[in-house]
């Protein structure tokens, strides 16, 4: 009597509800992506403040100039790589 309430437990069946694997890897995904995004954004804030405060240092300036546009970069590769995310999680769930 004991031992068929195990073997019922024991066979339990498959979480119908979970999400699929493609599924959460495209979560993690997205998620590193605003994280990069999140980080570009307070760079080129950063950034602009070491802009205000710089006086007539021109090698300064141009280090500044050059964390701004990388910052500006950063800010476009992780939006376009959300929507590439997106497009993708659209295009392999059909």
């Amino acid at each position: 009597m004991f031992t068929f309430s195990i073997i019922n437990v024991a066979q339990a069946g498959v979480i119908s509800d979970a999400p699929s694997i493609s599924t959460v890897g495209m979560n993690v995904l997205f998620f590193l992506l605003s994280v990069v995004g999140i980080i570009a954004i307070i760079a080129l804030v950063l950034s602009g403040i070491l802009y205000l405060t710089v006086q007539d240092d021109k090698k300064r300036m141009q280090g500044v100039k050059r964390a701004i546009t990388y910052s500006i970069l950063g800010i476009i590769l992780a939006m376009g790589g959300m929507v590439l995310i997106k497009l993708m999680g659209q295009f392999f769930a059909n």
